[in-house]
């Protein structure tokens, strides 16, 4: 049995992956799924929070695992926190995920990345910067409508509630992952090709931009773990028997 340790993406907590959590340990496997330090902090909070100290409690999370394989996966901004980790500590994983994550070459931010995307008037709109500009809120009417348009009403309205402020220094830090420690491991990213968050096409840009995962096609919104959490599950083993 393996053991999955589940990075959340902005605005997000560990929460987000309760039923992703259950199908996988109904089957045996642990799930790990934190909550990442600073999130939903004060403007001094969210201001001391960096990529660096997120990948170094990731890799402390993986060295918890109680069953091998460990498999590491991130999602949406996530993606930043796992190759960060994967980059530090490959010994501490056997394999990673990108659930339609950020998955960035060497030497580019998140933020860079934005800059070279289709404009996204509609996710754009939902975001405003906290009141000390450490970090950014959802304050936007019908965030569900970008995050979650194919995922159950019972399920988004509660998880809409639930979402916090979110530290930005560490979509403006570059990463710089190598072949010998980051690319050592086996990937495997999973697409939804109804994401509006970070659409398709932006996904299959950094697949191309950083060749070599194995690809999953999910036909689900951004929050896969809502829409797909079946899909999502298998998805996650399948990438343990790599």
């Amino acid at each position: 049995m393996a053991t999955f340790v589940l990075i959340h993406g902005s605005w997000h907590g560990g929460w987000c992956f309760d039923e992703v959590r259950r199908l996988l340990e109904a089957e045996g496997h642990e799930v790990i799924a934190p909550d990442l330090p600073g999130m939903g902090g004060n403007e001094e909070e969210l201001g001391a929070v960096t990529l660096e100290g997120w990948g170094n409690f990731t890799v402390e999370q993986c060295r918890k695992a109680s069953q091998s394989p460990v498999v590491l996966a991130g999602h949406s901004r996530g993606g930043l926190v796992v190759t960060q980790a994967a980059e530090s500590d490959p010994q501490a994983m056997d394999a990673i995920v990108y659930i339609c994550a950020m998955m960035m070459p060497s030497g580019m931010s998140r933020a860079e990345f934005k800059a070279m995307e289709e404009s996204n008037p509609a996710f754009d709109a939902l975001i405003q910067p906290t009141a000390g500009g450490h970090g950014t809120v959802i304050t936007g009417e019908h965030p569900e409508r970008v995050f979650a348009q194919l995922s159950p009403a019972e399920l988004v309205e509660p998880a809409m509630q639930r979402l916090v402020a979110e530290p930005h220094g560490p979509r403006s830090t570059r990463l710089y992952p190598t072949p010998e420690r980051w690319g050592s491991l086996p990937r495997t990213y999973i697409e939804c090709t109804e994401d509006r968050t970070i659409p398709i096409s932006s996904q299959r840009r950094m697949q191309a931009m950083s060749p070599g995962a194995k690809v999953v096609t999910l036909d689900a919104d951004h929050s896969p773990f809502l829409s797909r959490p079946r899909e999502l599950a298998d998805a996650l083993i399948e990438a343990a028997s790599r």
